[in-house]
């Protein structure tokens, strides 16, 4: 019992061994670069990401390149609600008749895309705001003015920041085909990003367009290739019929996302990260040791040097006083043998 108590009540302080191989040397060095060059990488300047901005997920544009029509009559024994009643199919067969819209659609009927689609222009106003900053910017660039907005379309070269974008060349961009988009239609997605550093000036504060198709699983598809979707007129004749318009449209969907990202400097999180960054480093000091003492070559001349039991002095062997009796010890030999020299060498 009093020795647990004992091992209990002790200290353990860091002793330095400096080791000499190359392996473990190699192994540290490698293993404190990855840990700096993950803080370096992840705690720069942009401290903060809030961006106050609204969904565009339910602001969708829509370009239809061509539709389908079919002219429908109510009440008929066609796919719908059952009325109970068994009709005839044909001369061998009945059915139950069922209410609905008749006749049933056909959408094998090809149409022809309208070819000048590809020159519309798609006009987008976009706001940001970061919101911890204060800091509220448009996409309306101060250097932009009324007789710019008319004239210009948005291009990688002196146009890049321009808000107008011709159909044709958000294709282009996002690497489509505009003959097969529109035959059966598809999703393009037009990204806006913000990548500003509020420690700089304004103007370097500015969006960044590229444009992708974010349909791109459904044209390697079958079954439901490319995009559309319909919509009804309802109208009643003089004699009472409902009848009914029923449209397939074949269209692209322009669906706009926006990203936002700002930091300004602030020293309170710099020197927090920086103690982080510090700290982590010894990461790679525990994992040589643990590599050192157990799997290199002489791991055990390791251990030796490393762990070093130092006993309390209450512990120790007492030391004797000395009450004038010479101690055999090897220094005071050393010195008597000296004084003897010395005075033979007087006499």
């Amino acid at each position: 019992m009093w020795s647990c108590v004992k091992n209990f009540f002790t200290y353990e302080t860091t002793k330095s061994v400096v080791v000499k191989s190359w392996t473990i040397g190699i192994i540290n060095r490698i293993v404190q670069l990855i840990i700096i060059s993950y803080f370096v990488g992840n705690c720069t300047r942009f401290l903060h990401k809030p961006a106050d901005y609204g969904d565009f997920s339910s602001g969708l544009d829509f370009l239809v390149f061509s539709i389908l029509v079919s002219t429908f009559v109510f009440c008929c024994p066609c796919v719908g609600i059952p009325t109970g009643r068994c009709v005839p199919f044909n001369s061998n067969v009945s059915s139950c008749e069922i209410k609905g819209w008749c006749p049933a659609e056909i959408d094998t009927i090809k149409t022809d895309p309208m070819e000048e689609v590809k020159n519309f222009t798609i006009f987008i106003k976009n706001s940001i705001r970061f919101p911890t900053f204060d800091y509220t910017k448009g996409n309306f660039l101060p250097s932009m003015n009324e007789t710019y907005i008319k004239k210009c379309n948005f291009n990688m070269g002196p146009d890049i920041y321009c808000p107008i974008f011709k159909v044709g060349d958000i294709l282009n961009y996002a690497q489509q085909n505009f003959t097969e988009l529109a035959a059966k239609g598809g999703v393009i997605g037009i990204k806006i990003n913000w990548m500003c550093d509020l420690d700089k000036s304004d103007d370097y504060c500015n969006p960044s367009y590229s444009f992708t198709r974010l349909d791109a699983m459904s044209q390697k598809s079958t079954v439901s290739p490319g995009y559309n979707f319909r919509f009804a007129k309802y109208y009643k004749m003089e004699n009472g019929t409902d009848y009914r318009t029923l449209i397939k449209a074949y269209a692209i969907r322009f669906d706009v996302i926006v990203n936002g990202n700002a930091g300004k400097f602030n020293m309170i999180p710099t020197l927090i990260n920086m103690v982080a960054a510090f700290t982590s480093v010894g990461v790679g000091t525990v994992l040589c040791d643990i590599i050192l003492l157990n799997f290199l070559k002489g791991a055990e001349q390791y251990k030796a040097k490393k762990f070093e039991e130092v006993k309390s002095a209450s512990s120790s062997t007492p030391v004797v006083p000395n009450l004038g009796v010479p101690t055999p010890t090897r220094g005071r030999q050393s010195l008597s043998v000296g004084r003897q020299d010395l005075s033979t060498l007087r006499g």
